[in-house]
């Protein structure tokens, strides 16, 4: 009985110890393709060799905002080495929504277009999905980071908690 139990134990502490995870692929539209100014399609392999920060966001929801204007730092202190890409789903927000928040927060980042599916694939919870939702990406493509909004990690979409978080990732120190 007592092996029985060991082994129970055994298996499911190494069943629920997880090593870093792939971030999953996509290739979404960018907000300019479906307003028709030109645009293109974001697959995540183009990314390669860089830091990705993925966002998933909500234009009506004000932390969101916040984070916009934080991440609107991130290019001119990492320049090439780090890039932003901001998903917003289309199950809550429509492109004219989506393009007035791109406009109203002078967003130059890529804004891309979900049906729903890759932000399940990465969230991975099929009752609710917290909004804003950040995933960090290191330059192999795995997810190096996951931050939901809350009292702990305010600093990181409200202040500078960020940037040391990626200084990590690309050896700053």
């Amino acid at each position: 009985m007592r092996k029985t139990l060991a082994t129970l134990i055994c298996c499911a502490a190494l069943a629920s110890a997880q090593g870093p995870r792939r971030a999953p692929g996509f290739a979404l539209p960018d907000i300019q393709m479906l307003t028709g100014h030109g645009g293109k399609f974001h697959d995540l392999a183009d990314y390669r060799g860089k830091v990705v920060v993925l966002e998933f966001f909500k234009t009506t929801c004000p932390h969101c905002s916040a984070f916009a204007d934080v991440l609107a730092q991130v290019a001119p202190k990492y320049g090439d080495k780090v890039a932003v890409l901001a998903v917003a789903s289309l199950t809550t927000d429509t492109p004219v929504q989506v393009e007035q928040y791109r406009a109203g927060h002078k967003i130059s980042y890529p804004v891309l277009l979900d049906q729903g599916q890759m932000m399940f694939s990465y969230v991975q919870s099929p009752n609710q999905i917290d909004l804003p939702r950040v995933y960090i990406v290191d330059p192999g493509g795995y997810i190096h980071d996951d931050f939901i909004y809350g009292l702990t990690t305010r600093d990181i979409f409200e202040g500078k908690g960020l940037f040391p978080e990626l200084d990590k990732i690309l050896g700053k120190k």
